[in-house]
């Protein structure tokens, strides 16, 4: 499994990744390896808003359908169009061509509380 080292993690096994002044949203490989095959994602559209623990988008797989819930609050800027055609792209490139949404958070410094690599693989070796 790959944990990227320039990612945060949450608990819900989203990552986040700053860029600028916006913040990319996607699920890890391990929740998409969790989730098997994905055949459909439902997305937000750009100008809504995203609270902290609420979910933003659905990923539906082979064996369950779940919700995606929001590292930050903020608004979505952009979401990765491609997906809807392309849902197993969560699967085969879950931290490139599979992000969700871009955010502009109302405070980036949220990011600090959230785990790095090495604390998220300690973290789901838990699980």
């Amino acid at each position: 499994m790959d944990f990227p080292e320039e990612l945060k993690y949450t608990e819900e096994h989203e990552w986040v990744l700053l860029e600028g002044d916006l913040v990319s949203i996607g699920i890890s490989d391990f929740a998409q390896d969790q989730l098997g095959d994905v055949v459909f994602v439902e997305l937000p559209e750009p100008g809504e808003r995203v609270e902290v623990g609420k979910p933003f988008a659905v990923v539906e797989s082979v064996k369950a359908v779940s919700d995606i819930y929001a590292p930050l609050e903020g608004e979505i800027i952009e979401v990765n169009s491609e997906l809807p055609d392309a849902p197993e792209s969560i699967n085969t490139s879950p931290y490139e061509d599979g992000w969700m949404i871009k955010i502009k958070p109302d405070d980036p410094t949220a990011l600090d509380g959230m785990m790095d690599a090495s604390e998220y693989q300690a973290f789901i070796e838990e699980e």
